[in-house]
């Protein structure tokens, strides 16, 4: 019995550590690994590569024999097909179209990453050390890795555009795309409160866009 008990702590964290390690894998990217996708180019012609999208340097990375090199020029690129999952250059970067009828939603994949630094004096860290690690990984080339430094945490998140209009306005929050529907306020606050939505899920940020485009 001791024995059962002993090997299910272990287990337990053996796979704690890996999600652990996994996490701080691919959380710098929207893949966990790199897929092939389809890059057209706007003068005519495609390229097959396998592609991950880095969520820190905001570039639609491609792995040749290993080596993690950007795509570009993006101004020469006009839609980058992986899987199911279209993205489109903006200001040469790339978002992701999410829905496209009357109104269009794009996500922008953006991740910050979170260096603890060097001890310091009275237990606090050391600003100076974060930058200069932050630093040598960009310069090292590591943030185009799949795995970041031990220690190095991410912090990924999206910020939402939505054309409306023919203008794109971006939104971090749902108060802030409220905003853009002045116009039909009562029909959105509604809404949202009748389905609890929440802006860290995806699908119900394109279901609330559905519902205001048809009002």
């Amino acid at each position: 019995m001791k024995t059962t008990f002993l090997f299910l702590i272990l287990f337990l964290l053996s796979a704690t550590v890996f999600c652990q390690k996994r996490n701080n894998e691919i959380n710098h990217y929207i893949f966990p690994e790199f897929k092939k996708g389809t890059v057209h180019m706007r003068k005519g012609g495609t390229n097959v590569s396998m592609l991950n999208y880095n969520s820190v340097t905001e570039e639609m990375i491609f792995d040749s024999n290993g080596k993690k090199l950007a795509i570009g020029p993006v101004d020469q690129i006009d839609t980058i097909y992986i899987d199911d999952r279209i993205f489109l250059p903006l200001e040469n970067k790339f978002i992701e179209l999410l829905y496209h009828n009357k109104y269009e939603l794009f996500a922008a994949h953006k991740c910050s990453l979170i260096d603890p630094g060097k001890p310091a004096a009275y237990g606090g860290t050391s600003q100076t050390s974060a930058t200069t690690s932050y630093t040598s990984i960009m310069a090292g080339g590591q943030i185009y890795q799949l795995a970041l430094p031990e220690g190095i945490g991410t912090n990924p998140y999206t910020e939402y555009l939505l054309k409306k209009d023919d203008k794109l306005s971006p939104f971090l929050s749902i108060r802030q795309l409220s905003k853009l529907f002045d116009d039909k306020s009562d029909l959105f606050k509604k809404y949202v409160k009748d389905h609890k939505i929440n802006y860290e899920k995806q699908e119900s940020i394109v279901e609330l866009i559905k519902y205001m485009e048809a009002q």
